[in-house]
């Protein structure tokens, strides 16, 4: 095949901007084509890890990339904007991307033409590419799947509610379930919500809603899209207008499903979209993407004893540099944002699990109970049992 002209062509029937590399070398790439500029032969979105997958620069800028197995070829799309571009979009896309200064305006009109796609349709586009490039099919919960090395070292991160749940062979109750649902969501890691939706294996509803299947399958989905807005997106920092938006847009995508099986990939994708702008809504302004990385390691490996070397290392600089931009950037020292993130997994253990202290403190790599203890209550003025009977009191 001509991948070249397959790009071409590609970019004039969708309007997404495509970029080939052939042997880690920069092939062809419509926006410089188009425009007459010499393009930056790098591309400083991916570090490729998975076939197929996508990347976000922001919620609503995405790009997507197809690994061509057995050619040494790699094929980028995007920028894809699933809300009307804005100056800020523009802003972040040109810094990434380096685009030169006098070209920036030429851009941005090409930018501004491209259709704007919802999350679920661009990764339904994603997999329909890699079939045909590469003859295989591949799953939804792919593009979510987490990275083998970090998965290995993580340990169990489910509710103990939804684990007991499995071992009795018992259903959770609908509110119980969406109770730690929306919980997984407004905390913003899709790597957690992925495995608890393993875990659970469907998602509960509260008696028919409808006389078929289909209709059951839709009215759960516009329901549930209606209820993570309000009860998750909103409270982690998604604008309303934003939030309303979005479930509204997955109401209507919901629509024109013609299966039942069509539905509940939605019903993934929506959820896992939701999580991912509440991760994205609880970041700082003004986060480099180096201190975001960093931030990432952290939050996946609170059942680690990390130190700021282990977290420095991840993006290649000394202990020293970063501590000073964690310090500049965040307003707090990296052995502090380590502890937060611990103390906040704590939180969740006490909350939805029946785990002892000695456990707790154990599996997040304190070197005893009581300075666990002192530690939790320094931080939230309470000891963590006194938190626990709080907190879960809440519940019943």
């Amino acid at each position: 095949m001509d991948y070249i002209a397959f790009c071409r062509q590609f970019y004039a029937t969708t309007g997404i901007p495509t970029v080939l590399y052939q042997d880690g070398h920069l092939r062809y790439s419509a926006l410089t084509e188009l425009l007459g500029f010499e393009p930056q032969d790098s591309w400083p979105v991916y570090a490729p890890a998975r076939n197929p997958e996508f990347a976000a620069i922001n919620p609503d800028l995405e790009y997507g990339h197809i690994r061509i197995e057995g050619r040494g070829a790699d094929l980028f799309l995007g920028p894809v904007f699933t809300a009307p571009v804005t100056e800020n979009l523009l802003h972040e896309y040109f810094e990434e991307t380096k685009t030169p200064p006098a070209y920036q305006e030429a851009v941005a009109e090409q930018l501004y033409g491209i259709p704007i796609r919802s999350h679920a349709r661009f990764v339904r586009l994603l997999l329909l590419l890699h079939l045909v490039l590469n003859g295989k099919e591949a799953r939804v919960e792919d593009f979510y799947a987490e990275d083998q090395r970090d998965e290995a070292g993580r340990g169990l991160r489910l509710t103990e509610t939804a684990v007991e749940a499995k071992e009795n062979e018992r259903p959770q109750s609908t509110y119980d379930f969406e109770q730690a649902l929306y919980h997984y969501i407004r905390r913003g890691d899709p790597a957690d919500l992925k495995r608890f939706l393993e875990q659970a294996h469907s998602i509960p509803t509260e008696g028919k809603l409808a006389h078929t299947p289909l209709r059951q399958a839709k009215n759960t989905l516009i329901g549930l899209a209606a209820k993570v807005c309000v009860l998750a997106a909103i409270p982690s920092g998604i604008g309303a207008e934003r939030a309303y938006q979005l479930s509204n847009l997955y109401a209507l995508e919901c629509e024109q499903m013609q299966s039942i099986e069509e539905v509940h990939r939605l019903q993934y994708v929506m959820l896992m979209d939701f999580c991912q702008r509440c991760g994205a809504a609880k970041l700082p302004k003004g986060v480099s993407r180096e201190v975001c990385r960093c931030m990432a390691y952290i939050q996946r490996h609170t059942n680690e004893m990390i130190g700021v070397e282990d977290v420095a290392s991840q993006i290649g600089r000394s202990s020293t540099y970063l501590m000073r931009r964690f310090k500049a950037e965040l307003g707090m020292s990296v052995g502090a944002y380590i502890t937060r993130c611990k103390l906040e997994e704590a939180c969740e253990l006490l909350t939805y699990g029946d785990r002892s202290l000695a456990e707790i403190s154990a599996y997040l790599g304190y070197s005893s109970q009581s300075y666990f203890q002192n530690v939790f209550k320094k931080q939230y003025g309470m000891t963590p049992m006194q938190y626990r009977r709080q907190n879960q009191a809440k519940g019943d």
